[in-house]
């Protein structure tokens, strides 16, 4: 028997109406769980971006004490100027200093009254010709015991922490979305048992006219198809409007430039939206084909 597609289309829209409260259940799950499973991908393709920017470039940051004498400054200079490991330095006095601070700490302005640029550290940043991040450390390291140096503080480590903590919600974002998609095929499941149930005995006459399997099944996977396209659509919504822009907002930081380079580029969020929409119509067709298979002798 021929499956036509008006036939697919009204059958489908009675299944999906028929079980209202189970159809919103699993559209509301595989939202969340697909929103958690997106969110864990844009982290973790702002960690790669920024680990890409440091790539090219590692940089690190020679803090002098605020106090430091011309002499132990031109010191620090000459010495990053000669060294061949060294491929470029800037200088940010203090009141340079000052003006980040400001801007870093702009909606605290008592913070800002109580700090003026003569207590605030002037800093070489400095970027290496070498790239490796032990090279780097130990080019570091000749300027930390050096007389006016404050500390030496290393980007890349940093990014490291930013990695190793975006990494770990990463992964407790993809183990709740496990859950909540297993959850949502348990219900779609349910749903499209409750739908065959429902409509056995029209079933039967189908069978005993001569119906195939599979004009029978068409409609079952379309609807679970469909309720988990339903909820992919708005865990896109969610991730292009809310959880995009919350991620870029860690590149706005003006004051740490490791923060430049963690952002999610539009080819991350399409790349991101369409394996969401995949594997939404692929838990779907697997949940009611499977649904279809086994509570169902047809």
């Amino acid at each position: 028997m021929a499956i036509k597609l008006d036939y697919v289309i009204r059958e489908t829209g009675t299944n999906l109406f028929r079980n209202v409260t189970l159809t919103l259940a699993s559209v509301l799950t595989v939202v969340v769980s697909l929103t958690l499973f997106g969110s864990a991908l844009l982290l973790q393709q702002g960690v790669e971006n920024a680990n890409d920017r440091f790539k090219g470039g590692i940089e690190f940051i020679v803090y002098m004490q605020p106090a430091v004498s011309a002499e132990q400054k031109a010191s620090i200079e000459r010495d990053l100027d000669s060294n061949p490991d060294v491929r470029s330095k800037t200088y940010v006095d203090q009141d340079e200093t000052y003006e980040e601070f400001k801007e870093l700490f702009r909606e605290s302005p008592q913070l800002i009254d109580m700090v003026s640029p003569e207590i605030l550290p002037p800093s070489f940043r400095v970027a290496p010709r070498i790239q490796d991040p032990d090279v780097v450390k130990a080019l570091g390291d000749q300027f930390a015991s050096k007389p006016g140096v404050r500390e030496v503080v290393f980007a890349f480590e940093v990014v490291q922490r930013i990695q190793e903590t975006f990494n770990k919600i990463g992964v407790r974002f993809l183990a709740a979305a496990v859950l909540l998609l297993v959850a949502a095929l348990m219900l779609i499941l349910n749903t499209i048992r409750v739908a065959m149930f429902a409509r056995r005995r029209e079933i039967e006459v189908m069978k005993l006219v001569g119906a195939t399997n599979w004009f029978i099944r068409v409609p079952f996977i379309v609807e679970g198809i469909i309720q988990t396209l339903l909820g992919a659509a708005v865990a896109v919504g969610f991730m292009t409007f809310l959880i995009r822009p919350f991620i870029d907002e860690l590149s706005e930081d003006k004051i740490l430039p490791i923060f430049q380079g963690f952002t999610v580029t539009d080819g991350n969020l399409v790349f991101t939206n369409i394996l969401v929409v995949g594997v939404a119509a692929l838990i779907g067709a697997i949940g009611s084909a499977v649904a279809v298979s086994r509570f169902l002798d047809v």
